[in-house]
């Protein structure tokens, strides 16, 4: 198997685990994706600055009394999260809430930020954790390849963990 092949495939480490949750994906096991779009028994990690976003959300409709609907849903998210502090990280590892610059052959360029499902909308070019990239990333090291969703082979060049 080639170098590349290799670092697309490597094990998580032991200290990666925690956030690298390997659980059956809903379409093999058959189980149905929770209401939250997570696979059965997998945990609901967002940021600091994920959460604080919905909170925020949260507040806002209470105090105009708008959408039951909406403060259902974020009550129920935000009663399910479990917060990843990164703050401080300085890692050449990356994990949750890494944000990833790679360029492949051509030097194209793409930077991806890994967060939890229910953030998505509050990062440019966020990744789930759970998605098929965000879990490819997940405990790569700068200089390490990965092959891209269009078969395109990217190198780490960057890792950054801003404050999230």
């Amino acid at each position: 198997m080639s170098e590349e092949g290799k670092a697309a495939l490597s094990p998580p480490r032991d200290s990666e685990k925690v956030i690298r949750e390997d659980v059956d994906p809903p379409e093999r096991s058959g189980r149905k994706r929770s209401a939250l779009g997570l696979p059965p028994g997998a945990v609901n990690y967002i940021t600091a600055r994920g959460a604080a976003r919905l909170q925020a959300e949260l507040t806002r409709l209470r105090a105009a009394g708008d959408s039951a609907e909406r403060i259902a849903e974020l009550e129920r998210i935000l009663g399910s999260v479990e917060i990843v502090d990164s703050r401080g990280a300085h890692s050449q590892s990356v994990s949750f809430s890494a944000t990833v610059k790679v360029s492949d052959a051509e030097g194209k360029t793409e930077t991806y930020t890994v967060v939890g499902v229910d953030e998505l909308d509050f990062e440019p070019h966020a990744v789930s954790w759970i998605s098929p990239i965000g879990k490819a990333l997940l405990a790569l090291e700068l200089g390490d390849r990965i092959t891209l969703g269009d078969g395109r082979v990217a190198k780490i060049v960057k890792i950054d963990y801003r404050a999230h």
